[in-house]
């Protein structure tokens, strides 16, 4: 009794992958006759096309994948003030308010709050580098992954290479970033963006 049960067990199983294995879907005249055109003009085997289409018929209703974004991690005040610190070659807060260089460095800046944690990342984004939550950003005022209200990063803005771009290099990229940004276009000019560029682009220029 045992081995009967087994038996009728496998017997099931045999059937029940049989069942799963999909056969081709036929494909009408229309399609077929496609094709046999589009073999005959690229010089593919049919059977490329008939894949293909097989595929697509079983798949076109299917929903794309959710891709959810990478969350990165925001550095920590600690983390922020250690690189500040080191870059003006300090050792806390209170050594660095003294610094000359520093004084020298944030003269003309709007006035730093370094009580609260947007002081120093403003500090950070002018002298240290791209926070790494704000890398590749998107949305208002970005070009290129570059806020260019927060950031003064001309070269990527401008997508060039410092080393290697020249004057006429310089004007292309600005001009092909005014067509984008100047006020007098319609659907998309700013003024605020335009005038950052401007700035960019008489910074870079000096030193081409």
């Amino acid at each position: 009794m045992p081995q009967t049960a087994s038996k009728d067990k496998s017997k099931k199983d045999v059937t029940t992958r049989i069942n799963q294995v999909k056969t081709p879907l036929d494909l009408n005249l229309y399609l077929q006759n496609e094709i046999t055109r589009l073999a005959g003009i690229h010089g593919i085997n049919t059977s490329v096309f008939e894949e293909f289409a097989q595929f697509a018929i079983a798949n076109h209703k299917k929903k794309d994948p959710v891709i959810k974004p990478v969350k990165v991690k925001s550095l920590a005040l600690a983390q922020i003030k250690s690189a500040i610190y080191k870059y003006f070659s300090v050792k806390d807060t209170t050594e660095l308010r003294k610094s000359g260089g520093f004084k020298m460095a944030t003269d003309g800046m709007d006035a730093l709050n370094l009580s609260v944690k947007d002081g120093w990342e403003k500090l950070y984004r002018k002298f240290v580098g791209i926070l790494p939550s704000e890398e590749n950003q998107t949305g208002y005022g970005c070009i290129n992954g570059i806020n260019v209200f927060n950031y003064f990063k001309p070269w990527q803005v401008f997508e060039l290479d410092p080393q290697t771009a020249t004057s006429p290099d310089i004007k292309n990229a600005y001009y092909r970033l005014s067509k984008i940004y100047h006020p007098d276009a319609q659907e998309t000019g700013d003024a605020r963006i335009f005038e950052a560029i401007n700035i960019m682009y008489k910074s870079i220029s000096a030193e081409a």
